[in-house]
């Protein structure tokens, strides 16, 4: 098919995106049982980077309602080798929804891998995190943990549910990292949750401005919200001396941790 400026437009990936799109899938094929390495990140845009809605009108499971931007965002690609990708144009086997559950389940694995082979990804997270310099951070408050549901709930999150529910197990191992941490005499725990709890604030000033409904604008905006800190985030550290690409992996637990925490999204009543 050939490409109308439309479609590329839709295929304007922006380099944040390439590297968490990378990082997130373990610069593999998604497609089950598929153990094929995408090396050459810049090579592979035309045949690797595929979206999950088509690109331009006429493609597979082409969605009018979305903006050419939504079209080159991360939640809308998906990576597969040439042959899985043109596996995939059978629309009536692979839907929306089941392309975005092979690309949640692979990155869940490529998540759970990593951790088992680098034990001190979460550590290296949590000190890339706290090492971020912000202005007119305050100390954190008090911690007090939610059951994940509940705040869920509370906030009406939808398409962040599964990545929260999933990834809650890691919340006693993030715990146990923070507590060796304080045996040694370390603030990290109270800077990064402070440095979280300040972007969010960032964050959800956008959306709320003056307005005098917050929490009912923060309950249709909250899965935007939860996607703009992980951004925010992985902005302020990708060119820090932190970085590898394993700090985007461990940036989702945290954030999850924090979520628990009430340093994103709000407390219930």
């Amino acid at each position: 098919m050939s490409k109308s400026p439309k479609s590329n437009k839709a295929r304007n990936y922006s380099d944040l995106t390439l590297k968490r799109l990378f990082a997130l899938s373990g610069n593999e094929c998604a497609f089950p049982t598929c153990t094929k390495v995408l090396v050459n990140r810049k090579n592979a845009l035309d045949s690797n980077i595929c979206h999950i809605e088509a690109a331009s009108e006429g493609g597979e499971r082409y969605n009018p309602d979305m903006t050419d931007k939504e079209r080159a965002d991360y939640p809308n690609l998906i990576l597969l080798c040439p042959q899985h990708h043109a596996d995939t144009n059978d629309v009536d086997i692979y839907t929306v929804e089941s392309l975005k559950t092979m690309k949640k389940n692979h990155e869940s694995f490529i998540l759970n891998s990593r951790i088992k082979t680098n034990p001190s990804m979460l550590k290296n997270a949590i000190n890339a995190i706290s090492n971020i310099e912000l202005s007119d951070i305050e100390d954190s408050d008090t911690l007090n943990v939610f059951d994940p549901q509940t705040k869920i709930d509370y906030n009406s999150i939808k398409r962040n549910v599964s990545l929260i529910q999933e990834y809650k197990v890691y919340h006693k191992k993030i715990n146990s990292l923070y507590d060796e941490l304080e045996k040694e005499g370390s603030i990290k725990k109270e800077r990064l949750l402070s440095t979280i709890k300040h972007i969010y604030t960032e964050v959800k000033g956008k959306y709320v401005l003056n307005s005098e409904n917050a929490l009912e604008i923060i309950k249709l905006n909250s899965d935007s919200i939860i996607d703009d800190i992980f951004e925010s985030l992985y902005s302020k550290m990708k060119d820090s001396r932190f970085w590898e690409e394993d700090i985007i992996l461990g940036i989702r637990l945290i954030m999850v941790d924090a979520f628990m925490r009430c340093k994103i999204l709000e407390e219930p009543k």
